[in-house]
């Protein structure tokens, strides 16, 4: 019986792709399962596996673009491996070499793992690193690579022991349930990298005339395509010569080559004057935007159009929280084991004024306004892969020591990028603080679906008009942005003036008054 062997659906988006190499010749026995060519996709490649035991026949040739659903070969599932085309005996004779390679523990099964899913709103991830290499010997649940989503970066671990084969490249948008790479499995030690796999890759290259020699992989070709690069002028560093994505952002457009001078004509009515040479390179780089860039895109540009978002300055005398800090920074550090610092004496004021002015700690929800009875203060943190917003709990009831030590765990695990979903999700107010820049004042944004968002700054001395007298003082702007559909003026000065007073005298802190 002869079986059809179709191009199978790759991708919800992708509708044709293109043969890269077949690994078996047509007239070969193939194996179930075994690996008989490579397909191309505009987003990643493929390998293409037999259906059943049997002799292949080719219907496209390497190169061919086919689309999902086209025959691309049938296998004879009634021959033998004795029925297979004679003109194979160099194969023949490379069969023992294999045989001995193999004696590595391979069981024949591959293992296909997908992205896994990594929360409920999550649809989509970025490869974003490759911690293993393809034909990379991995131990159950080793980390083999990174993955981003729009909220945090998560670690991908080895669903069994075996060779890793690369199915998706670093950079590539996944959706959750798409193919990320395959494990052939094997059991025990791993086998030794001696004449199987040498085998397999020295064949092609020893006519050094392969069809991947030269040719640019779907993501680099169209690397080539917007830097205007002709393929035949890079050369690749990937398998058989093939030009990888990292060959295409390397590679560099040849300089023009000095116009071949002209002819000697007529004399010139007059020359026109050269623009001045200026030494230096003019280079630019070209960078995907990840799953988080994205998203912290997609959410402020969204808080700037849906809500009415307004912000209300005022200045604060650090004067007396400096002294205290002075007074007392050494004793808090010896006996809580933590610094004191800014934080905590701002997240005790806010906290005080969220409960007095409940509209602050609100939120909009369809046609109901939600209010809380509790403050979970988000705090911005500047992470290395963008801007993350993880969560104080209960922030109302915490002592200015288990602030700061919470301060510290969740900036700690940020810039590390080992925070969870969890505890970057609930906020009902933020605190961001862009003084640590050195920015003196700004209008913060705020954090959906949150209503309201303070911005601290530098601190400066400036003389300041005290009781008759000129004084200076260290003095910090405060910013408070909100949306002015749920919060009134009123509200909104009223809770910026009751912070100052808060922080300008911090025994109201303790006193409650």
């Amino acid at each position: 019986m002869s079986l059809e062997i179709k191009v199978p659906a790759v991708g919800e988006s992708i509708t044709e792709v293109t043969i890269g190499q077949w690994f078996k010749n047509s007239g070969d026995y193939v194996e179930m399962d075994e690996v008989i060519c490579e397909l191309e996709s505009d987003k990643a490649t493929f390998e293409l596996t037999a259906e059943a035991a049997g002799v292949l026949t080719t219907k496209a040739e390497a190169g061919d673009t086919l689309e999902i659903g086209a025959v691309i070969c049938e296998i004879d599932t009634n021959a033998s491996e004795g029925d297979a085309a004679p003109a194979e005996e160099k194969k023949e004779e490379s069969k023992p070499a294999e045989k001995t390679s193999n004696g590595g523990g391979k069981t024949g099964e591959v293992k296909d793992m997908v992205v896994p899913t990594v929360g409920e709103s999550i649809t989509e991830v970025t490869l974003a690193t490759w911690l293993k290499e393809d034909g990379d010997f991995v131990e159950l649940d080793e980390i083999i690579a990174e993955v981003d989503s729009d909220k945090a970066t998560f670690e991908l671990p080895a669903e069994a022991q075996g060779i890793l084969r690369h199915v998706a490249a670093e950079g590539d948008t996944l959706e959750i349930g798409g193919m990320i790479c395959k494990i052939e499995v094997v059991e025990g030690d791993a086998p030794s990298e001696s004449a199987g796999e040498s085998t397999a890759e020295t064949t092609p290259s020893s006519n050094g005339d392969s069809y991947a020699a030269g040719h640019a992989s779907p993501a680099a070709a169209k690397i080539l395509a917007e830097k205007g690069i002709d393929a035949k002028s890079v050369k690749g560093t990937g398998k058989d010569g093939r030009i990888t994505k990292e060959d295409a952002e390397k590679a560099q457009k040849p300089a023009p080559k000095p116009a071949a001078p002209q002819a000697s004509k007529a004399p010139a009515k007059e020359a026109a004057p050269e623009a001045p040479k200026v030494a230096g390179e003019r280079n630019t780089k070209r960078e995907k935007m990840t799953s988080l860039r994205k998203t912290i895109s997609k959410r402020l540009v969204a808080a700037k159009n849906e809500t009415a978002m307004l912000t209300t300055f005022n200045e604060v005398n650090m004067k007396p929280i400096m002294d205290l800090r002075k007074q007392y920074k050494e004793m808090f550090k010896e006996k809580h084991n933590v610094n004191l610092g800014f934080m905590s004496f701002f997240t005790k004021a806010v906290c005080v004024a969220l409960q007095e002015w409940p509209a602050v700690n609100a939120q909009i929800d369809g046609n109901e306004l939600v209010y809380h009875d509790f403050c979970d203060v988000s705090i911005a943190v500047s992470a290395p892969k963008g801007l993350v917003v993880p969560v104080i709990r209960n922030a109302e009831a915490l002592s200015f020591d288990q602030i700061e030590k919470e301060v510290v765990r969740l900036a700690t695990k940020a810039r590390d990028g080992k925070l969870t979903i969890e505890e970057m999700t609930g906020g009902t107010f933020t605190i961001t603080n862009g003084g640590i820049f050195g920015s003196m004042m700004s209008t913060p944004i705020i954090n959906q679906p949150q209503s309201a968002i303070l911005g601290m700054h530098n601190i400066v001395e400036r003389p300041m008009a005290v009781n008759g007298e000129v004084k200076i003082l260290p003095m910090m702007y405060v910013a408070l942005s909100y949306d002015h559909r749920i919060i009134d003026g009123r509200e909104s000065v009223s809770f910026l003036v009751r912070v100052k007073q808060l922080l300008e005298d911090p025994a109201r802190l303790l006193l409650g008054v």
